[in-house]
């Protein structure tokens, strides 16, 4: 009992240290939680306005024009990028055939009055005017007859493709200045393409071979009727001529007027263009 009564006094006699003690290290406690958590939401706050302040000065792809005071100025228009149209092409008309040309195309009465076709073609093409890329360029093939006097008394088109080309084609023939006659004092007859292009308006034709005789057309070999001759007449001493004197190139016209180098560049471009083969192209293997 009396031990009992020593160890509450004891008790007695302690507690109050022990309040102070435990109420001291709660204080502690405390105090660093709250210096802690402040000094973490110090930290989560500068990392926020570091976020913020990347965010707002990232560059984008459309950047904007910002005022010296910081502000952005929100009424300069987004421009677009200017594209610029390529021009159209276009070739100019040929000049019309002078005086001399036409002198030589009236007594020129080889292969239908051939320089003279070529003349008239040209004088036509002359007075068109530029042809310009787009719809409206084409071609246009007329059947022509022209009197003797050098008139125009017939057009009949045969095909075109621009209805503008066969306009001014037709509109050019109607004011056709006033000709030489025709080489042979004859009607002219003949067919003419007309080239209202802005790449090429026709080429000059070759004139060096035009004393050669054309050889009689044969006819179709596979539709003779078994009766009949199957080679026109005057077939046979041509071909005896060829076997007698074989060559590949004709013999050129003595007197043959001199071909252009524009003239020879087309005619040598238009036979690579007939016989040209895809057998003869190296090819890269």
């Amino acid at each position: 009992m009396g031990k009992n009564r020593v160890h509450l006094n004891s008790l007695k006699a302690n507690y109050p240290r022990s309040v102070a003690l435990g109420a001291s290290l709660f204080l502690h406690v405390a105090i660093g939680s709250f210096l802690l958590g402040k000094s973490f939401v110090e930290e989560l706050e500068v990392d926020k306005e570091a976020q913020l302040t990347d965010i707002i000065f990232i560059p984008t792809a459309n950047p904007e024009k910002v005022s010296s005071q910081g502000s952005i100025d929100q009424n300069i228009s987004k421009r677009d990028p200017v594209i610029e149209k390529e021009e159209p092409k276009s070739l100019d008309a040929p000049p019309a055939p002078n005086a001399e040309e036409w002198v030589l195309a009236s007594t020129y009465t080889l292969k239908n009055s051939k320089r003279y076709r070529y003349a008239w073609g040209q004088q036509v093409r002359s007075m068109m005017g530029t042809a310009v890329e787009g719809p409206d360029q084409g071609m246009v093939r007329f059947s022509i007859e022209i009197a003797p006097d050098g008139k125009v008394i017939r057009v009949d088109t045969i095909w075109s493709t621009s209805e503008k080309a066969e306009k001014l084609a037709r509109a050019a023939i109607s004011s056709l200045p006033p000709l030489p006659p025709t080489p042979t004092g004859e009607p002219l007859i003949f067919e003419k393409t007309i080239s209202y292009q802005p790449f090429e308006m026709g080429w000059p034709p070759i004139y060096k071979y035009d004393c050669i005789p054309d050889p009689p057309k044969r006819s179709y070999p596979w539709a003779w009727d078994g009766v009949s001759t199957p080679d026109p007449p005057g077939y046979e001493a041509v071909k005896k001529a060829q076997i007698q004197a074989p060559t590949s190139v004709p013999t050129e016209c003595p007197d043959a007027p001199e071909d252009s180098l524009e003239a020879e560049a087309a005619s040598m471009q238009r036979q690579f263009d007939l016989w040209e083969s895809s057998r003869l192209k190296t090819h890269k293997q």
